[in-house]
């Protein structure tokens, strides 16, 4: 007891001197320097981890900066209406849904044969219409031959109207010296006027001879007019007579086929839809995501129908517009509240070369454009 209250004495004597654990006693703390260093390859695990992720972040950074991407995106084409342009009757369809035809394939058959009648009609006008030309040019030469005949009468009284003026000066003058008798000189009067009268009607019949002329030209060019007009009635015919074959404009597939034999086609009316073999992408992208997409940027397309594979292809234009600009109801920002939304613009992507696979409007794409 006395040792006990001695150890206290000194304790309370030095309280500065730091107390010494008891004999056979354990420490009980650890810095955590030295739990690092008994976990050491735990620590080692999780820095790796931890650089790795890192690294991963910053090469996916790298590299999404230079693509962009967009899912409102859809194959589109020119997709044709074949519709009739005459009416008639359906007679054939050689071709049928979904069907790969070539460019210039019969798709319908119309009939044929009040169209081909009307054709023979317009050939055998035509025929008349050369027919009366050809009269009509026979008349021109018989009439010039019968100008020409007249102004030689003409010409013939002219003469003769010359000498018998001579005839009457010469005996006019020799009554008057009295080497003739007066009815002498009344005789070559009267041959004078005979003459004159001959020439008069001479001159009047080369001059209504020769109005004959202009007559049958003008009728000449009736006729010729007429033979034109015949012949694009012709042309008409050959040309409604053609549209009774409707053919493929273009390489492609026959959709919504509505064509049916014993059909009557009406002009306009659809008989089916046609869609082109080329296709492109129609991508909308955000109006905040144009500066950096560019025509003729590389572009990577993977098609919804078919995962696994992608198409090569490049931008070609982009709209100048966004797409409700163009739309059925676009809007009309200068009425009511407005709220900004990011509008999207579209832009055409098309393929480097042709697809492999079947391709229609609306099938959804991804296009990855290539921005660096």
């Amino acid at each position: 007891m006395d040792q006990r209250v001695t150890n206290e004495h000194q304790q309370e004597a030095a309280p500065n001197l730091e107390a010494k654990p008891a004999r056979g006693g354990v420490k009980q703390d650890s810095s955590w320097l030295t739990r690092l260093r008994e976990r050491r390859g735990l620590v080692l695990a999780i820095t790796a981890v931890c650089i790795l992720v890192l690294v991963g972040i910053v090469v996916w950074w790298v590299n999404a900066s230079g693509y962009i991407s967009t899912d409102d995106a859809f194959i589109d084409a020119r997709t044709v209406t074949i519709s009739s342009q005459i009416s008639a009757q359906v007679v054939d369809v050689p071709v049928t849904d979904n069907e790969l035809v070539k460019a210039g394939t019969v798709l319908v058959v119309l009939d044929k044969s009040d169209y081909r009648a009307q054709v023979d009609q317009a050939k055998a006008q035509v025929d008349q219409a050369l027919a009366n030309i050809a009269n009509i040019a026979a008349q021109i030469g018989a009439q010039q031959a019968r100008v020409d005949q007249a102004n030689r009468q003409a010409t013939q009284a002219q003469a003769a109207l010359i000498f018998a003026r001579q005839q009457d000066e010469r005996y006019s003058g020799l009554a008057k010296s009295g080497s003739v008798t007066q009815e002498q000189a009344q005789q070559y009067h009267s041959s004078f006027l005979q003459a004159q009268a001959s020439f008069d009607a001479a001159q009047a019949n080369a001059a209504a001879t020769a109005k004959q002329l202009p007559v049958l030209q003008s009728q000449k060019l009736q006729a010729q007019a007429q033979l034109e007009q015949m012949r694009a009635t012709l042309e008409i015919g050959n040309i409604n007579l053609s549209r009774t074959e409707i053919t493929a404009p273009a390489d492609g597939y026959v959709t919504n086929l509505t064509a049916t034999k014993g059909n009557n086609a009406a002009p306009g009316q659809a008989l089916m839809m046609f869609v082109p073999r080329n296709v492109w992408v129609t991508a909308n992208f955000k109006e905040t995501e144009l500066v950096s997409v560019k025509p003729g940027a590389p572009v990577s397309i993977t098609v919804d129908a078919y995962p696994g594979r992608s198409f090569a292809g490049r931008v070609a234009s982009i709209q100048a517009g966004s797409g409700t600009a163009f739309s059925l109801l676009p809007p009309e920002n200068a009425t009511g509240n407005y709220v900004k939304i990011v509008q999207r613009v579209p832009v055409k992507i098309v393929f480097d070369n042709p697809p492999d696979v079947l391709l229609g409007p609306g099938m959804s794409v991804v296009p990855t454009v290539t921005i660096k």
